[in-house]
């Protein structure tokens, strides 16, 4: 077996969960550039690891505000999201169940902060021209088809 530090989140034993949080501005939704490995440099929703101890919809508050600077209320749990990413030799290098909910802004000034590069709000018709993580566009397009019509 694989020999990790307990901090680590490669090569996990089991998957860890995460929050996420599709943030609306009129036709647009926030974007964050992940500053970090895994998948530094490509654009994601707003999100991160969920603490022992703490509730889904406060996760989802602390990452935010830590990222972004901006106070949310989530709205609605929206969708799960499974992201598994194998090392070259397909073995399961990364491993997370995320919980995606819709949230509005409450308060806050908007700035990357902590494990970000840039936050941006992007409209729906430009989405394509940012690097997004895998399988993220497929869940804006689903939250932009749900409620922003």
């Amino acid at each position: 077996m694989f020999s990790i530090n307990a901090e680590s989140r490669r090569y996990p034993t089991r998957p860890f969960l995460g929050v996420g949080a599709l943030i609306f501005e009129g036709r647009n939704i926030l974007l964050v550039e992940r500053a970090k490995e895994p998948l530094k440099g490509y654009w994601s929703i707003p999100g991160g690891i969920v603490e022992a101890g703490e509730k889904l919809e406060d996760a989802v508050r602390r990452e935010v505000r830590e990222e972004t600077g901006l106070e949310i209320e989530p709205l609605a749990m929206f969708e799960i999201f499974e992201r598994i990413m194998p090392d070259a030799d397909a073995r399961p290098e990364y491993h997370y169940v995320l919980i995606d909910y819709v949230c509005r802004v409450v308060g806050g000034q908007l700035g990357a902060a902590s494990d970000v590069s840039k936050a941006a709000w992007v409209s729906e018709q430009n989405l394509r021209e940012y690097r997004l993580t895998e399988g993220t566009l497929a869940v804006i397009e689903r939250a932009f088809a749900k409620f922003q019509r």
